[in-house]
């Protein structure tokens, strides 16, 4: 789902500047030195000098030849560096290589030595390539300009006075420190290391290879795990991967074994104060704008230690998780990029060296461009050229971060063609299920996008692909805050969703479920509040979603009232035993284990702040309460192999204790699963009505009894007893908004 979707128009769209005829001397012999400022709408240049050799008072004379096509971005050959970039409708391309130079501090002032590539030479195909010999194979910056037709009605929109990104820079170097901002635009350039050894992985290193059967996600921010004070780090490496390694016992602790990280891929978190808007006073946290992809957020870091230290210190990060038993799933977001809409143009990369490839137009509207992101811009990713980039990317992050899975945002996108029409069996998603390197790894949709294009239950699979579940998000919300009609669909959500997953070879593990997501609110908002409150993302409350199903048991927001408290509590503990009994993947957010709250804000993107950071301080305060439940109920779901089966239930494997199904008004729901190996068999109930209800407890199995492990209307610790409390009598008062769970026992 989308954040900042509804302020995407703020100005009148600007003809391009037009190009400026690169002069013919410039070919394998020529080159131009030049000054390069960052763009605050086009980056200008300074032409200073033409040289015959290059060597920006480096000393370092550069030889170039023709180069090779493959493969793209920067690789090291015999004679020196390739470097080749795809570029279909472009008439000229321009290397721009920034050179490190002694004694220089300011960066801006640098200067930037400039080669034409020859349409004759240095083209095969649609790939433009050059090898440069004598260029240091560390520390440099490049880029690219790139010129062709101007007509923007034909769907271009070259502009020869911007150096753009790489698409395939492994590493990107900009600013250094997160949310600093100088005053001056930043410019990312691409950068590469052939220096440094490869990672030390380490001789006893293994990857998890956990089932999905056992997964249980925690969605999470890297920067907002440990960027709050409270989180004891030192500030140098607070917000780090480095500091994320630092908490890595508080994850076993709560017992998730996969986080599912918000984009780690190189975003610009100043992006909202480009110029003068209603949102200018915000950071974007979450990240869902993507510079480049297949480079690690720099600004993650420790230290302001630039892109090589993000790459290393990143590749720290899933090691030590790896060492732990947690799963990598990164959030990737292939559906859009930075570079925003034609009203508000951003050229870093992609539209700048072939918007007609990258992007999906709009034939009818002067090749406007189409927004099925929310965002302003949607990637071609149908296109053979954008669907190999997706592909290499991937790749990349397995090969080289040894990442475990992928979760698609907005991956309805991933199944529209050139001209946004949905197609049944899209190229892509097909060759993401089908691909060997990423045979190993978890991949989960996001099965909607912002064009209206719901899949929940149809996306296109091949057996591989797992989804969000958002059927299961709304129908558990709008059961335990007591809506009527919700008992027999709650029933089917518990047990794995059969009515969307059992089609083919898919499983109930391929629903992930959640009732708790970054966007939307927080489970302690989604209990203490009717409506959004997001008046501090200044767009006068109207972004984000109106549809939340939550309540706030009876005063909204913030109270002292003990009893709204503690039906409260109930509340968040009961979503958190219906997510951890049900068949299917679960996933909680990052702080709900807490409480944490964003007072309401259900569309946080833009706060750097106590909002989104996770509050180390509140969970010492609850640790023994709150943390407490959360942690012993997720350990009880690993403990328990009948709650996380392979297939999905048959009428042997679960009683429902139920004659009543039609009960509009029924908002009681009881049921047996059942163990066929030990008899350890569980039963559970919920009860969303405002009044008890005196349950019959049926018979536990032969030789066994029952024993109360949960009740959610008691006072900690009572509210849930691992081992178990034996039960006496054939009957239970279950009190209002509450449930219990009772494990057969010997």
């Amino acid at each position: 789902m989308r954040h900042h979707v509804s302020i995407t128009h703020l100005r009148r769209p600007r003809a391009p500047i037009p190009p400026r005829a690169l002069p013919e001397a410039q070919r394998f012999r020529s080159v131009r030195s030049t000054s390069v400022g960052a763009q605050t709408g086009n980056a200008g240049r300074i032409v200073t000098e033409e040289r015959e050799s290059a060597t920006a008072g480096t000393e370092m004379p550069l030889k170039y030849s023709s180069g090779k096509a493959s493969p793209l971005g920067v690789s090291q050959v015999e004679s020196g560096l390739n470097f080749a970039i795809f570029s279909q409708n472009a008439s000229s391309v321009t290397l721009c290589i920034k050179l490190p130079e002694r004694g220089t501090k300011d960066e801006e002032s640098e200067k930037v030595v400039e080669f034409a590539l020859d349409c004759q030479k240095n083209k095969t195909g649609d790939i433009w390539h050059v090898s440069v010999e004598g260029l240091p194979t560390s520390g440099v910056l490049y880029g690219y300009r790139v010129n062709g037709p101007q007509g923007w009605e034909q769907g271009h929109r070259f502009d020869s006075n911007i150096i753009l990104l790489d698409p395939y820079a492994k590493l990107v170097s900009g600013r250094n420190y997160f949310g600093v901002d100088n005053g001056k635009p930043s410019q990312p350039f691409g950068t590469y290391d052939f220096d440094s050894s490869p990672f030390d992985w380490g001789a006893d290193y293994q990857l998890p290879h956990l089932p999905e059967t056992d997964l249980v996600i925690y969605e999470m921010n890297v920067r907002a795990f440990t960027a709050d004070e409270s989180s004891g780090l030192d500030a140098a490496v607070r917000g780090s991967y480095l500091g994320f390694i630092d908490k890595i016992p508080h994850l076993l602790e709560l017992g998730v074994n996969a986080v599912e990280l918000l984009p780690v891929f190189e975003f610009d978190e100043l992006e909202l104060k480009r110029y003068p808007n209603p949102r200018d006073h915000m950071v974007n946290t979450w990240g869902y704008s993507t510079i480049n992809f297949f480079a690690p957020m720099t600004r993650y870091a420790s230290a302001g230690g630039g892109p090589l230290a993000a790459s290393r210190e990143l590749k720290q990060m899933v090691k030590a998780l790896h060492k732990a038993g947690i799963e990598v799933i990164l959030d990737v977001v292939y559906n859009h990029t930075n570079e925003a809409d034609d009203a508000n143009p951003y050229v870093t990369s992609f539209r700048g060296i072939d918007n007609k490839v990258y992007y999906m137009l709009d034939p009818k509207n002067n090749s406007q461009l189409l927004n099925f992101s929310g965002c302003g811009n949607t990637l071609n990713c149908n296109h053979p050229v954008v669907m190999e980039l997706v592909l290499d990317s991937l790749r990349h992050w397995v090969t080289e971060y040894h990442i475990d899975g992928f979760r698609f945002d907005l991956a309805s996108v991933l199944c529209r063609g050139p001209d946004g029409s949905p197609l049944d069996a899209p190229p892509l998603i097909r060759e993401i299920a089908k691909d060997s390197v990423l045979s190993r790894c978890k991949i989960i949709a996001e099965p909607w996008d912002c064009g209206g294009l719901y899949l929940v239950g149809r996306f296109p699979n091949w057996d591989r692909w797992a989804e969000w579940n958002g059927k299961y998000r709304d129908d558990l919300r709008r059961f335990i805050k007591g809506d009527p009609g919700m008992k027999g669909v709650l029933a089917t959500r518990v047990s794995g969703s059969a009515d969307l997953y059992q089609v083919n070879q898919r499983k109930p593990h391929h629903g992930v479920n959640f009732i708790i997501a970054h966007d939307g609110f927080t489970l302690c908002d989604l209990v203490s509040y009717n409506l959004k409150h997001n008046d501090a993302n200044g767009e006068g409350g109207r972004d984000g979603c109106n549809d939340n199903f939550s309540w706030n048991c009876g005063v909204e927001g913030e109270t002292n009232d003990s009893n709204v408290l503690a039906l409260r509590s109930r509340q968040m503990k009961n979503f958190h035993v219906a997510l951890m009994i049900s068949q299917g993947t679960p996933m909680m957010l990052m702080g709900d284990e807490y409480g944490h709250t964003r007072y309401g804000n259900n569309n946080s993107y833009g706060h750097d702040t106590c909002i989104n950071n996770f509050q180390w301080g509140q969970l010492a305060e609850r640790r023994y309460g709150h943390f407490r439940f959360f942690s012993e109920m997720i350990k009880f779901r690993q403990n328990h192999p009948i709650l996380k089966r392979d297939r999905f239930l048959s009428k042997n494997d679960v009683t429902w204790h139920e004659d009543c199904w039609d009960n509009l008004e029924s908002k009681f729901l009881a049921f047996t699963i059942h163990d066929h190996n030990s008899g350890g068999d569980i039963y559970l109930a919920f009860n969303a009505h405002d009044y008890s209800v005196d349950a019959v407890i049926p018979p536990a199995p032969q030789h066994k009894h029952w024993n109360r492990v949960v009740d959610t209307n008691l006072e900690s610790p009572n509210d849930i007893a691992p081992e178990g409390v034996p039960l006496t009598g054939s009957g239970y008062r279950i009190a209002p908004f509450s449930s219990i769970l009772l494990k057969a026992s010997p």
